[in-house]
């Protein structure tokens, strides 16, 4: 588990957030809290579960991204789901008890994908020397007058070098069969999954290229390699004690059931949703999860209903409400800038495929900020979202001019070319097409 301080968390987030201070400072003792529960002993630890938290905000200001973000600081399993799905179940909602189905099987390709780091080097050993034998057969023609040894040294050292990255081989691969969906926009199953090894294992032969075959190698040695038995206990064990669930548009289920109609079914998904936060057992297909220590993270906007509106019994198990603020301008022009995913810098290298160099000089940037905070203010707030829409319509002349084999181009966005390229959305506000 990870070590890091409330301080130091907040720090991380910062680099990927802006604002939202309150909401930063929430989670980030939530995760430390586990880290401590962690030290106790066994006895203390039973007594203490995590405080959920409520986040109240407008979309687009961050409380997916503050959650997702806390999750893979520390590689915790983590997932999102929304609360309206769990609605009218039997007819398109889902079982409640399924978060937790899912929350499992991302524990698993988190504990999976690091056992395959771990046995990476064994099995791109073996992969290497069944390439080269294939590669060797392929190549007798080419072998001449040169000793075994030379010539299998020299195919190796092409190999590494990735020459015969894009040769055609032919490959023997074991032939798994497709998941099965059971009902549209149910579960899958998988055959294999079901009955393992009391089916034989197909094989077929296909052609693919040497760095498709190589892949496909390190993939089946890495399961060899693997103890699965072993993943499902850790993975089980991950989501048990450090998983994170973030259970979206809670605000669209609260309201009064004496009100009838759609509010007694949302009344209902609530009272579906208790269970699961307060602590229960749910069976999966890898073993039985106790979500006692689940850290359940809320969110909805609370535009119409309130987070009083919502049954008592699952108040009380969101003790903490922390309040996301709307995005200023000056909030606007750190997104446009200061995170390590900055949106500039994300089209930046995106054009800089076609050989477009961009530019923002600061006025522009000032310029979008304040455009995209003025048209949140006087339409719908759809938060940093805004930001998106307004440099899809800023950089929509060049997008579509880029392409073909140019040298490379340096374009200045400067404030004359915002306010020249947006003059239409500043007067009408036409960004219908753009709404994300």
């Amino acid at each position: 588990m990870n070590h890091l301080s409330p301080r130091q968390i907040v720090n991380e987030l910062d680099k990927y957030i802006i604002g939202q201070d309150e909401a930063k400072r929430a989670v980030a003792i939530a995760l430390r809290n586990r880290y401590r529960r962690s030290r106790l002993s066994e006895a203390d630890r039973e007594e203490i579960t995590p405080k959920n938290i409520i986040m109240k905000g407008p979309t687009g200001v961050g409380k997916t991204e503050i959650a997702r973000r806390l999750a893979k600081l520390v590689k915790a399993p983590f997932i999102k789901v929304e609360a309206t799905k769990y609605t009218e179940v039997g007819y398109v909602g889902r079982d409640v008890e399924s978060m937790i189905r899912d929350l499992v099987e991302c524990s698993i390709r988190l504990v999976r994908e690091e056992k395959m780091k771990e046995v990476a080097v064994r099995a791109e050993g073996t992969a290497e020397k069944k390439i080269l034998a294939i590669l060797s057969d392929a190549k007798k023609a080419e072998r001449g007058e040169l000793a075994k040894e030379v010539f299998e040294a020299k195919l190796a050292e092409d190999l590494h070098a990735g020459k015969y990255n894009d040769f055609q081989i032919e490959l023997e691969v074991v032939d798994a069969p497709k998941p099965m969906e059971i009902v549209p926009g149910g579960a899958e199953i998988n055959i294999g999954s079901i009955f393992g090894d009391m089916l034989p294992k197909k094989k077929k032969r296909r052609k693919m290229t040497v760095k498709q075959a190589m892949q496909q190698i390190i993939a089946e040695e890495s399961d060899k390699l693997i103890d699965d038995e072993a993943v499902h206990t850790e993975a089980l064990s991950r989501a048990e004690e450090q998983g994170i669930i973030f259970i979206d548009e809670i605000d669209k289920i609260a309201g009064k059931a004496n009100q009838g109609g759609a509010d007694v079914s949302r009344e209902g998904v609530q009272r579906d949703i208790l269970p699961i936060v307060e602590g229960c057992t749910v069976m999966t297909k890898y073993g039985p999860v106790k979500t006692d220590f689940i850290l359940f993270i809320a969110a909805g906007a609370f535009h119409i209903s309130k987070v009083e509106d919502l049954i008592p019994e699952l108040q009380g198990r969101f003790p903490i409400n922390v309040e996301l603020q709307s995005l200023s301008k000056d909030d606007f022009v750190k997104i446009l800038t200061q995170p390590q995913n900055a949106i500039t810098t994300q089209y930046g290298k995106l054009l800089g495929v076609d050989n477009i160099d961009l530019k923002f000089t600061e006025d522009a940037i000032e310029e979008i900020a304040g455009i995209s905070a003025d048209m949140n203010a006087t339409s719908e707030d759809i938060g940093a979202r805004r930001l998106h829409t307004v440099m899809e319509y800023l950089l929509e002349d060049i997008s579509f001019n880029a392409g073909g084999d140019y040298p490379t181009v340096t374009v200045n966005i400067d404030k004359k070319y915002v306010d020249e390229h947006l003059e239409k959305i500043i007067k009408n506000r036409d960004l219908k097409k753009y709404v994300l």
